[in-house]
């Protein structure tokens, strides 16, 4: 890689071109890993960042913590034997245990993807 320099009164500088930050959309997920990263796994966050990968990093974690979380609150709902004939007669316990099991989806998903390592 050769780099170019520029000179400025008596020193070279080196002519770098920054990209432009995009702004993209990370998810939920996405930004909980961001802030992590950012608060606990700085070299990582500076090495991603430098190598233009941050946004395709956080962008893996959110689909994978999505789709995990999916896969999870499906075969926790044929476990528990929630139902749709449950949804029609007791609206109230079916969003119960929907939200009981999402929650914990999540927390699996969170310790797992996000604080443990997220996607190689």
């Amino acid at each position: 890689m050769k780099i170019e320099y520029i000179k400025q009164g008596d020193y070279l500088i080196p002519n770098f071109e920054l990209h432009k930050e995009e702004k993209i959309n990370i998810g939920r997920y996405g930004g909980l890993r961001l802030e992590y990263l950012k608060n606990h796994k700085k070299a990582l966050y500076i090495n991603l960042k430098m190598e233009d990968n941050l946004a395709q990093h956080l962008d893996e974690v959110q689909s994978m913590a999505t789709w995990q979380i999916n896969n999870i609150v499906n075969e926790l709902v044929k476990k528990e034997g929630i139902t749709e004939e449950l949804k029609d007669t007791n609206q109230m316990e079916w969003v119960g245990k929907m939200n009981n099991i999402i929650k914990r989806a999540e927390e699996i998903v969170v310790a797992e993807i996000i604080f443990d390592g997220g996607v190689a």
